[in-house]
């Protein structure tokens, strides 16, 4: 009994106890602030389906109405030109066409006079000559301008772009353009969803020539 309360008295000191360091763990630390360094994700660019390219050509309009062959001669010219600007602008449309003094033309000789034709509501002005004779009479009808539809433009430059998603042609549904243009403004939106420029001619009989701008 004795041996055991020495015992217990000798482990007993008057220092104090050292502290025991706390050990640290991985959840306990302090995590860096510093930047990442994964990349950033860009956004792709998306594709677009292609316009169908057109496999038939632009229909040529129906007018009708044409004068007998042995109506006036100024009727039978007015419907000639009045037919002519409607298979140029591409679509059959009110069309009108006046030629002061065209009453006169049946006399021989030549004449020359200036004729206002008005499409759609759309008005420009030409010459026209006619060489005529006894029996038998010639006309030609020029003009530095012609009217067109955008429906027809359009047309023109999805045939020559093939990779095209959208046209897109800076002019009204029925435009009056002088055939010395530098053409009508088109920008076409690829697959690639790239913006492109390009330039639509119209030459007087109606045909659209396309070309990179």
């Amino acid at each position: 009994m004795f041996v055991l309360a020495a015992f217990a008295l000798s482990s007993c000191s008057d220092s104090k106890p050292e502290a025991i360091p706390t050990p640290t763990t991985a959840s306990s630390s302090t995590p860096s602030s510093g930047p990442s360094s994964a990349p950033i994700p860009t956004a792709s660019t998306p594709t677009l389906t292609a316009l169908p390219t057109p496999s038939k050509p632009w229909p040529t309009p129906s007018v009708t109405g044409a004068p007998e062959n042995d109506a006036p001669l100024a009727d039978r010219i007015t419907f000639a030109i009045a037919k002519q600007a409607q298979i140029a602008a591409g679509k059959t449309a009110a069309t009108t066409v006046k030629c002061p003094g065209i009453d006169k033309v049946e006399t021989p000789g030549k004449h020359e006079l200036t004729c206002t034709v008005t499409y759609a509501g759309k008005p420009y002005t030409g010459t026209l000559t006619v060489d005529a004779k006894q029996y038998t009479a010639s006309y030609k009808f020029t003009s530095e301008s012609v009217a067109i539809v955008r429906a027809k433009v359009v047309d023109a430059v999805q045939r020559t772009v093939t990779d095209a998603a959208k046209v897109t042609c800076t002019m009204d549904d029925v435009a009056v353009v002088k055939t010395s243009d530098a053409g009508i403004a088109c920008d076409v939106t690829t697959t690639a969803n790239a913006v492109q420029p390009y330039k639509a001619q119209v030459s007087g009989n109606g045909q659209v020539l396309v070309a990179k701008a």
